[in-house]
């Protein structure tokens, strides 16, 4: 009995000595480099961000955040990769609407659960989806589009990204809403598309504006309408969709970190309170405008809510239109 006893206080006194170690590790988070994942190849929008994120953070917290790219499998890859990581805070991901609230209906054999493999840490901006036209086509607003789209029917030809990403939803999304009929034309990526479009081989596509910004400027190609509830900043004279023909219509993409499930809730919120501080700077906002997105500071609270309103939105128009990669 005296020998149980023993081994209980002394597992006991394990225990209260692991409870303290282990919150002291919190306490002094970060005490080594920290790992942000980019589920993507380098260059694009996602990894623009992650890298403006991981420098000021550097910063602030006194300790390395450096970047790692994980392309592959439209995201999935690095995405599950971060999931399966030891939930201490030293590897994070930078994920978008597409790893959070496309993928998890669109992927068949690589299953994403947001709710229950990632917990939340803040946004970091958003990007708006645009009607883009050669400045042949004739529609100036969503309404004068609408009605062309009406006129031609299937005949119109509507140029996006590839099949399941956030361009060609949001097409797919536009048609579903308005009972159009045009045909929807995916290209495998955002340089071929774009170079239809200024050929005008295809008139008119939904797609992100960074791409797009310098020949807009140059009067090369017109943006007729964002998709996002306000003014894009580096466009103030294109209108919303919502103000030109298309009341109510909203589709954006929004970009935030994200950390493994089980993640101590201490780091969580020393992260999300840094990551507020960081995207309300001034620098940081140009930094993200010049990327293609708008700033947008949220709590974890916020961005668990905005993943779970999008991959309902979006995971119902995948399974309504039946898409799977497997």
């Amino acid at each position: 009995m005296r020998l149980v006893a023993a081994a209980r206080r002394g597992l006991f006194a394990l225990l209260f000595s692991l409870a303290a170690l282990g919150g002291a590790g919190a306490s002094d988070y970060p005490s080594r480099p920290v790992t942000i994942v980019v589920p993507f190849p380098p260059a694009g929008g996602v990894d623009a961000l992650a890298r403006v994120v991981a420098q000021k953070l550097t910063g602030q917290l006194k300790q390395q955040f450096v970047v790692e790219n994980k392309g592959g499998a439209g995201g999935t890859l690095g995405t599950n990769a971060v999931a399966r990581a030891a939930p201490d805070g030293y590897t994070l991901l930078l994920g978008h609407t597409g790893t959070m609230a496309i993928n998890p209906s669109l992927y068949v054999n690589m299953k994403i659960e947001p709710d229950k493999q990632f917990v939340p840490i803040g946004m970091v901006g958003e990007l708006p989806v645009a009607l883009i036209a050669h400045p042949s086509f004739p529609a100036k607003t969503v309404a004068d589009f609408i009605k062309i789209a009406k006129e031609k029917g299937a005949a119109l030809n509507v140029g996006t990204s590839a099949v399941g990403t956030g361009g060609y939803l949001t097409a797919q999304l536009f048609k579903a809403q308005t009972g159009l009929d045009f045909t929807i034309i995916p290209y495998k990526g955002t340089a071929p598309l774009m170079n239809d479009l200024l050929g005008n081989h295809v008139p008119v596509v939904f797609g992100v504006l960074p791409p797009a910004l310098g020949n807009i400027g140059a009067g090369k190609l017109t943006a007729i309408a964002v998709t996002s509830k306000k003014r894009f900043s580096l466009l103030p004279n294109v209108p919303t969709a919502d103000q030109t023909g298309m009341a109510g219509f909203e589709a954006v993409l929004t970009y935030g970190l994200l950390a493994p499930a089980g993640t101590p809730q201490e780091i969580v919120d020393k992260l999300s309170a840094e990551l507020r501080k960081l995207v309300a700077l001034d620098d940081v906002k140009q930094q993200i405008n010049h990327a293609g997105g708008d700033p947008l500071a949220s709590t974890s609270a916020e961005y668990a809510a905005v993943i779970a309103k999008e991959e309902k939105m979006w995971g119902d128009l995948v399974k309504k239109l039946n898409l799977k990669v497997e």
